[in-house]
């Protein structure tokens, strides 16, 4: 099944393909020729989609799943992830009024949030983000994915397994795969308190940080991550970013703490996501 995604451009497909290459995990998804595709799961059921520049105003998604009746949903969430309902001249009218982002924004002018698939899996990720390196916590991924994810019936290409199901992790010892204990009571702690309630990671649900920074070993730069890329909360803005405070420091010419942006951060309420998405992305310009 073939379908055209509507987005209002400019779009930056480069950025936001060069965001999902940097953080494939291998057996679960790849990017090929401009294509990024992936492994779904919804429901039980499993199968696979991918996705690509299709007109100066679409994206088209080709997806394989044995359930029609999950489309529509399996459509909102790739709309949310590859934020394709951004109101981006809002957005940048706001923005704009600090000079350093309205000369970013002249640079990137369709550039997007990045969402994500599914809850668990994203917050998985930004646990295995902890205190690592993307492309170290993207090899540990892949080893969780390859241990206790579910073998695809027909692989396709470079993807063979489905990420794992929150019943799963929830017993497994992840520590086993090679972190600490601690990261390892975590991610099962994820998956428990995703059972316990499965609205968790309801896009647009009032108080997700909240319920976020409640779980063992979630601090507000892991809660912050995950409202930004899964809740969609347009000001999520995970503040002692090393990233963003290098970002700012590199593009202001002089140092900066993290009270500091922090500080300035507030004047790009309530985008302060899409802030931080034009700051990350201006440390690797060739994307």
């Amino acid at each position: 099944m073939k379908l055209l995604l509507a987005y209002q451009p400019p779009y930056d497909w480069p950025a936001m393909l060069g965001f999902l290459s940097a953080r494939a995990i291998a057996g679960m998804e790849e990017v090929v020729d401009g294509v990024y595709s992936r492994s779904i799961g919804l429901k039980g059921a499993h199968g696979s989609l991918s996705i690509k520049p299709a007109t100066a105003d679409s994206l088209e998604l080709t997806l394989d799943f044995p359930d029609p009746a999950a489309v529509p949903e399996i459509v909102a969430r790739v709309r949310r992830m590859f934020d394709l309902d951004a109101d981006l001249p809002s957005i940048h009218q706001h923005l704009a009024a600090d000079p350093l982002l309205a000369r970013l924004i002249a640079e990137r002018p369709g550039l997007r949030v990045p969402g994500a698939w599914d809850g668990l899996e994203l917050a998985i990720r930004a646990v295995l983000g902890q205190q690592i390196t993307v492309g170290a916590a993207i090899k540990l991924a892949g080893k969780l994915v390859a241990q206790y994810g579910v073998p695809m019936t027909t692989p396709q290409g470079g993807l063979s397994h489905v990420f794992p199901e929150a019943e799963v992790l929830a017993m497994a010892d992840l520590a086993a795969l090679g972190m600490p204990k601690s990261r390892g009571r975590t991610l099962s702690g994820v998956a428990r308190a995703l059972l316990d309630d499965p609205l968790l990671f309801e896009p647009g649900r009032q108080g997700g940080v909240a319920r976020l920074l409640a779980l063992y070993g979630i601090g507000d730069w892991t809660a912050q991550y995950i409202a930004l890329r899964q809740l969609r909360e347009m000001n999520g803005f995970p503040t002692g970013d090393v990233g963003l405070i290098n970002a700012l420091a590199a593009l202001e010419g002089q140092g900066v703490t993290a009270r500091q942006l922090s500080l300035r951060a507030e004047g790009w309420r309530p985008y302060r996501g899409y802030a931080a998405q034009l700051l990350w992305t201006s440390l690797s310009r060739s994307d």
